[in-house]
């Protein structure tokens, strides 16, 4: 197993790999109009050419026999959605998906110890994320790795369908 920083030479991966888990995930929970735009606006090869390219935005590709088999993105320049950490320095977890096909298979829990020692070894104290109310299983994934429910409620709509996601933040 190896995970290793995305290059803009893994754009094609990125949207490949990024338009199947994140329709995986939330088909259906919207029109298929919205999810055709969310998906046409942010895994676009366009976009995700964009994202590889900016130095403090880092996606990481867990591959495992030459496969691909999820992915995660760090952004270190938004600032905390939690208040009372706006003078600490933090990292979010933007992305952790992963295939389908790979779910159950300890895939993710290597991605996020990898994301919590990347962002512990980088200085940083302390890693938020956002995650939809009703995807109990990525709530329990991110409780049971030392996450909390902040309470704090983050509107993300996808496309015109209102969904709202909650802050779960974590110290390093």
């Amino acid at each position: 197993m190896l995970i290793r920083r995305g290059t803009e030479k893994d754009a094609e991966l990125l949207h490949q790999i990024g338009v199947k888990t994140f329709d995986d995930t939330f088909g259906g929970t919207c029109t298929k109009e919205d999810m055709k735009y969310v998906l046409n606006e942010f895994f676009c090869l366009g976009q995700c050419k964009k994202d590889l390219s900016d130095e403090n935005d880092f996606f990481f590709f867990l591959e495992d026999n030459n496969t691909v088999k999820g992915y995660m993105r760090i952004n270190s320049l938004h600032e905390s959605p939690v208040n009372e950490w706006l003078d600490k320095k933090c990292v979010e977890l933007v992305r952790l998906y992963v295939l389908k096909e790979y779910h159950g298979t300890g895939v993710a829990n290597d991605l996020m110890n990898f994301a919590v020692n990347f962002a512990v070894d980088s200085g940083f104290e302390h890693m938020y994320l956002s995650v939809w109310e009703y995807n109990f299983r990525a709530r329990g994934f991110y409780e049971k790795h030392g996450f909390k429910n902040s309470g704090i409620k983050n509107d993300f709509p996808l496309g015109t369908t209102p969904q709202t996601d909650y802050w779960f933040v974590r110290d390093l």
